[in-house]
């Protein structure tokens, strides 16, 4: 398995509904740097996505399942940083259990959550274009008592890494998704054959300074 030292869209997408869901992560997709644009100032991060398969029934007692009767499925896009304002380093801090130790933030590997049940708190908003979101709001550790009676995971657990480019997997990815990562500096890089990523975009740092 690859590993990285540290929402697709569709058609026929079906949305978590809100509330706290029992869910596995199944999969980690490195997006490479991405360029963003915050009230005009440009930065150059990071990204990766961490995606999520959903179990249990809706508030209507209905399986949340797709058409096809598998797992819905939710994600999250982070910056990849553990630093003490990072996204990441909260909501893992609340899944754990526990915050990072100081040997942990510099080199945590995402192998580490691959696989890993946990408690979704997911809500809708809506957007500056009108649209209804549904995103992941936090993320808490499976109580004990459920812990005895987990489902079966439903998705081969993966961990997609640009600098181990995996076809068959990339492929597999939406539109959305693969576009982002087509579109990442690093997988520029591979492309044009070039063997040195630019400064602060490996992945094998873990410092609070540089994003993961």
């Amino acid at each position: 398995m690859s590993d990285i030292i540290v929402s697709a869209k569709g058609g026929n997408f079906k949305p978590v509904p809100a509330g706290m869901h029992l869910a596995r992560c199944y999969r980690i997709i490195d997006l490479g740097t991405q360029v963003s644009d915050y009230k005009g100032q440009i930065n150059h991060l990071k990204k990766v996505m961490c995606q999520f398969e959903v179990h249990g029934e809706d508030d209507d007692g209905n399986p949340m399942t797709t058409d096809k009767g598998e797992p819905l499925s939710i994600s999250k896009t982070y910056t990849a940083s553990l630093g003490d304002k990072a996204t990441m380093r909260r909501d893992f801090a609340t899944w754990r259990g526990k915050d990072f130790t100081v040997e942990e933030k510099n080199k945590f590997s995402l192998k580490n959550v691959i696989g890993v049940w946990a408690m979704l708190s997911i809500v809708k908003s809506t957007g500056s274009n009108g649209k209804e979101y549904t995103n992941i709001e936090g993320i808490n550790p499976v109580p004990k008592a459920m812990k005895a009676n987990l489902p079966q995971g439903h998705n081969d657990p993966k961990i997609y890494s640009i600098p181990e480019h995996d076809d068959e997997l990339y492929n597999s990815f939406s539109d959305y998704i693969k576009t982002k990562i087509a579109a990442s500096t690093e997988y520029q890089m591979k492309n044009l054959g070039k063997k040195e990523e630019p400064k602060g975009a490996s992945f094998d740092d873990m410092k609070d300074d540089i994003p993961f």
